[in-house]
């Protein structure tokens, strides 16, 4: 029998608003009915709102890519996140939204990739070297978690993870993203400007002390624009770069909000896909021998070899799929809508769910297998351009995107090279949503030097 990765349970169809509050706070992956996985759009009435989940592709279009600016992110997010994240693109919308994107895609495009790629290098075998001491029962997602914040560090500011300002972010961080969901209860009900948003105290204080490492880092880096001397790194480049259309940088304070994305963008989301997809190796091990031998080819920062590596961006992609580490993004209408059969209402929430559409059995062949050969046919090239977005798509499309997908097969492949991973009996990882979508209780592998 075909042994299928690890996927959350489903509620039952039909529960109480509080019910489903009560299932949402606890994991929005299992908080949701089987249904979505199949249906093209789905309503949900609270009495505070209207929400339409949506699979329908000519639906995601039209809210992504052709009328984005009538589709602003909904604050039900930013209610969450905007104590680590402030006022960051990941939040904002509008005009705000469109001067940082300008300011900040410049430093991802062309060949800073390449200019960043020894960095990615440097990190990726510094995660070998770690790893080697922990052979045995190890839980991996501390190991990608580790890797993935060392790649920012080294890439951003210059600096490894050893350093003492950014292995106290990292050691925060950590403690962070365990601590606050993707929604909170502002989600479900409009509460005013003025009421307390219900952080935990453990939520707030550690978004403070990550804000007030960051700022320390942020700050020193300004100095050393300054005095002439700041290294040629992404932090540099950004903090550098001026707005074409108001003729301004970021302030420090600016910096401060978007370098907290970055940390989450950049490590967040590529620990918790490098983790999946070291787990699913281990669940298919005549994957893993392919790749192993595809690594060989990895012997110094060469920034071509990453092209030679088809069978790892596969496998990437292939986890990115099924577990992508952004499960469900919120936007909300500007004016009543149109949504197959329905109207929404002006100020509804659209729901689009990579979690469910990547898994959608009406879009994809063998939608809960493991399958890295799909994206060589005709089902999965179409599925890759009409219900594939782990980085969201149209304008909004993840600036970092380009960037996440040559870190995760690098580190994949040197990780692949150095060890053989293998699953530990008994201990299914069982996939929850945290800030991104992590295994309830860590992913338990053996690791076997080669």
């Amino acid at each position: 029998m075909t042994v299928l990765p690890p996927k959350p349970p489903s509620r039952p169809d039909r529960v109480s608003l509080w019910r489903y509050m009560k299932l949402f706070g606890q994991d929005i992956l299992s908080a949701q009915p089987a249904r979505l996985y199949r249906a093209w759009m789905a309503e949900f009435k609270t009495p505070f709102f209207r929400s339409y989940m949506v699979n329908d592709p000519a639906l995601l279009k039209r809210v992504l890519k052709e009328r984005p600016d009538d589709f602003p992110k909904s604050d039900r997010i930013s209610e969450g996140l905007r104590p680590l994240l402030g006022n960051s693109v990941f939040l904002t919308n509008g005009e705000t939204w469109k001067r940082q994107r300008r300011i900040i895609d410049p430093a991802f495009e062309g060949g800073r990739l390449r200019d960043t790629y020894p960095a990615m290098w440097a990190a990726g075998q510094a995660a070998v070297a770690r790893l080697s001491g922990k052979a045995g029962e190890v839980e991996i997602e501390e190991v990608t978690s580790h890797a993935a914040a060392d790649i920012i560090f080294q890439t951003l500011f210059s600096i490894p993870i050893e350093d003492e300002i950014a292995a106290e972010v990292f050691t925060q961080f950590r403690a962070y993203q365990r601590t606050q969901p993707i929604l909170n209860l502002a989600a479900f009900v409009p509460l005013p400007r003025w009421m307390p948003r219900f952080f935990k105290r453990d939520t707030k204080d550690t978004a403070a002390n990550i804000r007030g490492l960051i700022t320390r880092l942020t700050e020193a880096r300004m100095a050393q624009i300054t005095a002439g001397c700041a290294p040629d790194d992404l932090a540099t480049k950004i903090m550098t770069t001026v707005d074409p259309v108001t003729g301004t940088p970021f302030t420090t304070d600016e910096m401060v909000d978007q370098v907290a994305i970055f940390f989450l963008a950049g490590h967040e989301t590529s620990a918790s896909a490098l983790a999946w997809a070291l787990y699913l190796l281990a669940l298919y091990p005549e994957w893993q021998d392919t790749l192993h031998a595809e690594a060989q080819v990895l012997t110094d920062d060469n920034f071509g070899k990453i092209s030679k590596l088809k069978a790892t961006r596969d496998v990437f992609r292939e986890a990115l799929r099924l577990y992508p580490p952004v499960p469900m993004m919120v936007r909300e209408t500007t004016c009543p809508e149109q949504m197959r059969d329905r109207t929404a209402p002006k100020g509804s929430q659209i729901v689009l769910s990579p979690w469910h559409l990547h898994r959608h059995t009406r879009l994809w062949d063998n939608p809960d297998g493991f399958d890295p050969k799909r994206w060589e046919t005709e089902n999965g090239k179409h599925c890759a351009r009409e219900a594939y977005m782990p980085f969201s798509a149209g304008p909004r499309v993840c600036t970092g995107a380009g960037f996440a997908m040559v870190e995760g097969v690098l580190l994949l492949a040197l990780l692949v090279k150095a060890f053989r991973f293998e699953t530990v009996s008994g201990k299914i990882p069982q996939p929850v949503a945290h800030l991104t979508v992590r295994a309830a209780d860590g992913i338990w592998l053996n690791v076997i030097p080669r």
